[in-house]
Order: structure tokens, then C-alpha cells, then sequence
């Protein structure tokens, strides 16, 4: 009964963090691994037009990290893809590297997809990420990944594959089909 009980809490829990989405709360206060953000949570003018170093490993993969798909978008603006700056959008189809967290659900081993989030607390505990600091990883067929509390490094192909809620507001923008997990 009272495995019964947790499991709807986290449930419900688990849901409310999805379908919450990853829009930032554009109230909150800015923390010091934000200097480079404005007040609305978008990248300061000199990050925005930084483009990133195209770091290739040793097996010619992109090394990326969240700071490198960062785009700006104003509080009350939906999105479109417009609003994805080139250094982006010249991701898309190519081999990349990511580190991050997976969000938590209820499987912990051989998941097949699952939310890889730039910081552990953020679409979990706080008030949700933006919508650059989510990617929705779906493994190749006959390839899993495991849940971890540490930080993991997907490796697949990028894409852009808009995901909506049930009140037609984004969840996520980014999508990764997963070669390996990290």
C-alpha cells in the first residue's frame, strides 16, 4: 500500500516536472553560472554572438555543451525556429558529443529514451529549465542507456524536433537519436 502510495507521488511529480515544461521562470533570481545571461534568462550580447570552437574528438565527433545551443528569446515570445541562431542550426544531421544529466523516471535501466537536462535541478526540483537546457534523447533500436545520478555523455545525432504539451506551449526544442550513453 504504501509502495502504492510513493509510486503516485512520483508519478504525479514526475509529470508536473514534464508538463511544466522547460521555460524558465523569468522571475527568479539570477545565480552565478548565469553572469553571461541578461535579466530574461537569454545570453548577454557578446555570448550570443560568440560562435562555438567546433571541438572534434579523435573519432571526428562534435564536442558540444549546452552553452554551445543557447539561443535568445524574449520572455513573452513563442517560439519559432527562427529564433535558432546559424551555430545551431549547423548542428542539425551531424555527430555530436553532450555531456548532462538524465531526468529521472520511473526505469532505471535499458531506457530507450529519455530527457538529458544541462543541470540536475533543473527540471526536477526547481522551476524548470530553458528551453535550451533540455535535449529529448531517443536511443537507436537495440541501443539503451541507464539512469544515473552522475553526469553522462550522450553521443548520437542532433535535430531539431519540436515538443509540445497538452496547451500547445514547447517542452523541448532539441531532440538526439542516441548512439551511446556515458
Amino acid at each position: 500500500m504504501r509502495k502504492r502510495f510513493l509510486a503516485k507521488v512520483f508519478v504525479c511529480f514526475l509529470s508536473a516536472s514534464l508538463f511544466s515544461g522547460c521555460g524558465r521562470d523569468k522571475n527568479a533570481p539570477l545565480t552565478s553560472d548565469e553572469n553571461a545571461f541578461n535579466k530574461n534568462g537569454a545570453p548577454s550580447t557578446d555570448e550570443r554572438q560568440a560562435q562555438p570552437k567546433q571541438r572534434l574528438n579523435q573519432n571526428g565527433i562534435r564536442e558540444i555543451s549546452f552553452d554551445d545551443i543557447i539561443f535568445e528569446m524574449a520572455e513573452d515570445e513563442p517560439f519559432s525556429q527562427k529564433l535558432l541562431p546559424e551555430r545551431v542550426t549547423s548542428l542539425v544531421g551531424h555527430e555530436i558529443r553532450i555531456r548532462g544529466y538524465i531526468l529521472p523516471s520511473f526505469q532505471q535501466a535499458g531506457l530507450t529514451q529519455f530527457v538529458l537536462v544541462r543541470d540536475n535541478m533543473e527540471c526536477c526540483f526547481g522551476p524548470g529549465a530553458a528551453l535550451y537546457d533540455c535535449i529529448v534523447v531517443k536511443m537507436l533500436p537495440g541501443r539503451t542507456a541507464n539512469f544515473s545520478i552522475r553526469p553522462v555523455a550522450v553521443t548520437g545525432t542532433f535535430g531539431i524536433k519540436e515538443l509540445k504539451g497538452p496547451d500547445g506551449s514547447h517542452l523541448a526544442v532539441y531532440s538526439l537519436t542516441g548512439e551511446s550513453v556515458r
